[in-house]
């Protein structure tokens, strides 16, 4: 029986899921990536990170996507609702990366000092 697989979303071309995945890459830790630019955002995977995290969480609001958004639209997300509607429409507006390790546990940003513990 194989042990669950980590999975690391983001974009390929983000400094901090490139610092992560090389990080993982560096502490032997298998790791599925899923690209949001190519594969998109998975809806399901999506609902349960808003449950897990909350979007306030996960919606990035000091990145160019966030920044490049008209005023009315970044006063628009009020709630879940609306930040997931953004966050489909713009992947990019989600913090990244989003891990679902193997553990079941989901985490958004890189932490290399949480990450450490984390692998005990």
């Amino acid at each position: 029986m194989s042990t669950p697989a980590t999975t690391l979303y983001g974009i390929p071309n983000c400094d901090t899921v490139k610092r992560a995945r090389a990080w993982l890459v560096g502490h032997e830790q298998h790791t599925t990536f899923h690209d949001f630019k190519k594969q998109g955002v998975p809806e399901a995977r999506l609902d349960h990170w808003l449950t897990k995290l909350g979007w306030e969480a996960l919606l990035n609001r000091k990145g160019s996507t966030w920044r490049k958004l008209d005023a009315a639209a970044q006063a628009g997300v009020t709630d879940r609702a609306s930040a997931r509607a953004l966050m489909l429409k713009h992947a990019s507006v989600i913090k990244r990366p989003v891990v679902e390790w193997a553990d079941a546990q989901v985490t958004v940003g890189f932490a290399p000092q949480d990450w450490e513990t984390r692998l005990g």
